[in-house]
């Protein structure tokens, strides 16, 4: 018999929240599956001409996606490149499974990729 018939906890609720708002703009969403498609870092620049919108607006859509650590930025140089960090995206619920209340993710925190940048 399932015992969870009730909503998320505030805590799980407001930190998926927080990662669904971070993909409700439709540049973030081609961003995020840009980067998941090519499976490589990729620079701003390469970012830029595959989404065909300014470096300013993809160098702020990419912010808000490593606040919620969806894409990690790794520095070569002076440049940075940024890659999809797949342990949050094994975490990410979707919203069907929430919606529906199936089983989400053990642990709703979004933890950084293992070992540092080089």
């Amino acid at each position: 018999m399932d015992t969870h018939k009730g909503p998320l906890d505030r805590p799980t609720a407001t930190e998926y929240a927080s990662w669904f708002k971070a993909l409700a703009d439709p540049t973030r969403v081609q961003i995020v599956s840009l980067l998941a498609r090519q499976a490589r870092p990729m620079n701003v620049g390469e970012i830029v001409e595959a989404v065909q919108v300014g470096q300013s607006t993809v160098s702020a859509h990419l912010k808000i996606l490593a606040e919620v650590r969806f894409v990690l930025a790794d520095a070569r140089g002076t440049a940075r490149y940024y890659r999809i960090n797949d342990a949050c995206v094994d975490c990410f619920p979707t919203a069907a499974d929430l919606v529906m209340g199936r089983p989400a993710p053990a642990t709703p925190t979004c933890p950084p990729a293992n070992g540092d940048p080089s």
